[in-house]
C-alpha cells in the first residue's frame, strides 16, 4: 500500500518525486473503487486521510494539457473518466465524470459532474446539472435532483467529506457542504441547505429536537426559518425542519412520490 510514502510526501520529509508513483496507484485506487476516502466501520463513518492527500499532490503532480471529446474541448490537470461501457456507468452528454472519481455498475450521470476522489453506488441517478464534489461519497440507490449542489471536502486532509447514504432522495435545488452526513432513506425537499452548522429542527413531537451536521435516517426535511434577535431587531436565519418519518410503505418511489405530495413537500 503506497500509504507510507504519500504520507512522508505531503509532510516534505521526501521529494514529490521520489513518492509519483506512490501517488498514481492511489488515485488508480480510488478509479477503479479499490480504495476508498472515506468508508463505514462499525456504524461510524472514517476519513482514509492520507487518499486526501493523494489527491492534493497528484494535483501538483500533473500538468495542464488538452484534452478533446469530440467537437469539445478542455483545457485541465485531470483526465477524464474511460471505459464507462464496461464498468456499465450510463453518462449523457455534456455530463462529467473525473478520473479518479469511481461510480459503481449502474449509475446514471445526466449532464450532470462527479468529481475527484467522488464513490457513487450501484442505482443512483446523479440528474441533471447535479455535481457531486471531491471526495463526496454517495450511496446506493440514491436520488440526486436536478441542478442538487454536493460539496466537496478535500482541505484539510482530516475533515469528513460530505456523505449521502443509502436510499436518500435529495430534492431539486438542494445544497449539501461541509461535511453533513445524509442518512440511510432521508428525503429532502427542493431548496433545502445543509451545512455543518445548519439546525436541523425535528418539529414531529411536543418539543423541538435539534440536530447539527446530520439528518438522521428516513427523516422528511423542508426548509425553514426561525427568529433571532439582533441589534438592529428580529429576523428569520435559515434551518431545516423535519416534518415526518418515511415507512417501509413509501421505499417504492411511485409510493415516496404519493408519500411527498401529501405532505405538500416539493421535490
Amino acid at each position: 500500500m503506497p500509504r507510507q510514502l504519500i504520507e512522508k510526501a505531503f509532510a516534505g520529509e521526501v521529494e514529490l518525486g521520489e513518492a509519483s508513483a506512490a501517488v498514481e496507484e492511489a488515485i488508480a485506487g480510488l478509479d477503479s473503487g479499490r480504495y476508498r476516502v472515506a468508508e463505514k466501520i462499525d456504524g461510524d463513518w472514517q476519513v482514509n486521510s492520507w487518499l486526501k492527500q493523494a489527491i492534493l499532490l497528484y494535483f501538483r503532480l500533473r500538468n495542464m494539457e488538452t484534452i478533446n471529446v469530440g467537437p469539445y474541448e478542455f483545457h485541465d490537470k485531470i483526465p477524464l473518466k474511460t471505459n464507462l461501457a464496461r464498468q456499465k456507468v450510463r453518462l449523457v452528454p455534456p455530463g462529467a465524470i473525473r478520473y479518479g472519481a469511481f461510480c459503481e455498475p449502474g449509475v446514471i450521470v445526466m449532464p450532470g459532474y462527479v468529481n475527484i476522489g467522488a464513490h457513487v453506488g450501484s442505482g443512483t441517478l446523479v440528474d441533471t446539472w447535479a455535481t457531486v464534489g471531491s471526495c463526496a461519497q454517495i450511496g446506493r440507490n440514491v436520488h440526486l435532483s436536478g441542478g442538487v449542489g454536493i460539496g466537496g471536502v478535500l482541505e484539510p486532509p482530516g475533515a469528513r467529506p460530505v456523505i449521502v447514504e443509502d436510499h436518500a432522495f435529495i430534492g431539486s435545488r438542494s445544497i449539501i457542504v461541509e461535511g453533513a452526513v445524509i442518512e440511510e432513506g432521508a428525503v429532502l425537499g427542493a431548496n433545502t441547505v445543509i451545512a455543518a452548522n445548519t439546525p436541523i429542527i425535528d418539529v414531529t413531537g411536543p418539543e423541538p429536537v435539534e440536530h447539527r451536521g446530520r439528518v438522521p435516517a428516513r427523516s422528511v426535511v423542508v426548509p425553514g426559518t426561525r427568529s433571532k434577535n439582533f441589534p438592529a431587531g428580529n429576523f428569520q436565519l435559515s434551518c431545516a425542519l423535519i416534518i415526518g418519518r418515511r415507512t417501509a410503505a413509501t421505499d417504492d418511489k411511485t409510493a415516496l412520490n404519493e408519500f411527498l405530495r401529501e405532505m405538500e413537500v416539493n421535490i
